[in-house]
């Protein structure tokens, strides 16, 4: 489907910086020409990141046991140069995700210890390896997923991870909404397809995904109900399109859900807390409806009798981003997508908590303690004064 298709889908007007906004691929192509980006406001950083890219050392932060944050250390590494097809891009700043704890923790696995954390970020290419057309020094470039190993001040990227930022975002914006937007556009346009006259369940709703999840879905006429823990988080919720608010430390959300809906149930519910709301949200669901499980926050859901799915013929899935941009096309529409909806406006984009990037301990076990709402910036240190 063509950018300006999806956009008129969406009401969403054109982003004025897209000279070329065809299609997603042409948006994103690996042609350096085509790429939508405004090179002066990277000049300056451009300049200071060439006497960067023969820099053998650069600070990063190191996991060498699993654990708390404590475990967290702020460490010199080696970084080299580029091979081919990859890039060197020195971040500008560096989204927080809770899956960076579910590692740092070891319910999700690295490859090795040790192993810098961190999905992604957005920094300025400062080499291109040997025979790669399409980027060029001075790019500003966002990426989400893998590798692994944002939380540092410089890294090696593979060419074909990265996008081109739209000058008129923010790098820090940028850094915060990829892979959250990301991961909410799969989870309503290709997990469960969310449309007019759904009502939907959203669990963390003022969290970073789930302040996406409640502006996009009440965007596409969907009713949202959505779970917190305080009254400030409700004021967000709602500011966010959603409808019904539940506090869940205080109220029976399955009761409260039965109530709203009249007994019906909802489409879909998008679950990010685990262990403490994984059987109440199944009970929250219509017949045939989706159970839609993307993280546990609050532990690993106990496991599922598939009887307990009969009992409502119930779809159960428990998805990841990864998997649903496998190819290099999935990617751009996919960024192509929540970078439209930002410029567009249909997506308000909160960095309520920016922490040095030494100070990363701290951003995590604010994260885990639920002090922070909206989206967990860090700034590398030679940013953090700027």
């Amino acid at each position: 489907m063509s950018f300006s298709t999806l956009s008129r889908f969406y009401n969403l007007r054109l982003c004025p910086l897209f000279t070329q906004t065809p299609t997603f691929s042409s948006l994103f192509s690996s042609s350096s020409s085509s790429l939508p980006l405004t090179r002066g406001r990277a000049s300056l950083a451009a300049k200071d990141s060439l006497s960067l890219a023969t820099t053998d050392m650069v600070k990063a932060i190191r996991v060498h046991e699993l654990g708390g944050p404590q475990v967290l250390k702020w460490e010199d590494v080696e970084i080299g140069e580029p091979k081919e097809g990859e890039v060197r891009v020195r971040n500008k700043a560096i989204g927080v995700n809770f899956i960076d704890v579910y590692f740092r923790k070891g319910v999700y696995k690295a490859a090795s210890l040790p192993f810098t954390p961190g999905m992604e970020a957005v920094g300025v290419v400062t080499a291109v390896g040997s025979g790669l057309t399409g980027r060029q020094v001075g790019d500003v470039v966002a990426y989400a997923g893998h590798p692994m190993g944002s939380y540092a001040e410089e890294q090696i990227l593979p060419a074909n991870k990265v996008v081109p930022v739209p000058s008129s975002i923010d790098p820090t914006v940028a850094a915060s909404i990829m892979l959250k937007g990301m991961t909410t556009q799969f989870l309503l346009q290709r997990c469960f397809k969310v449309e007019p006259g759904h009502t939907i369940l959203v669990h963390a709703a003022a969290g970073g995904v789930g302040s996406l999840l409640c502006q996009w879905a009440n965007a596409l006429g969907a009713t949202v109900i959505g779970t917190v823990s305080t009254k400030e988080k409700a004021a967000q919720a709602k500011e966010d399109g959603c409808h019904h608010i539940i506090f869940y430390k205080e109220e029976d959300f399955v009761a409260r859900v039965n109530e709203i809906t009249s007994g019906n149930g909802v489409e879909v519910v998008y679950d990010s807390v685990g262990k403490d709301t994984f059987e109440g949200s199944l009970a929250c669901l219509k017949l045939r409806g989706y159970m839609v499980s993307f993280g546990q926050s609050s532990g690993t859901p106990d496991p599922v009798p598939l009887s307990l799915l009969a009992a409502k013929s119930l779809f159960l899935t428990r998805p990841t981003l990864m998997q649903y941009v496998v190819s290099r096309d999935e990617l751009l529409e996919a960024a192509g997508e929540v970078f439209a909806n930002v410029a567009s406006s249909v997506l308000k984009v909160r960095v309520n908590h920016t922490y040095p990037l030494s100070d990363a301990a701290k951003a995590h076990e604010d994260l885990e303690n639920r002090k922070t709402s909206g989206s967990v910036v860090l700034i590398p240190n030679s940013h953090s004064s700027v």
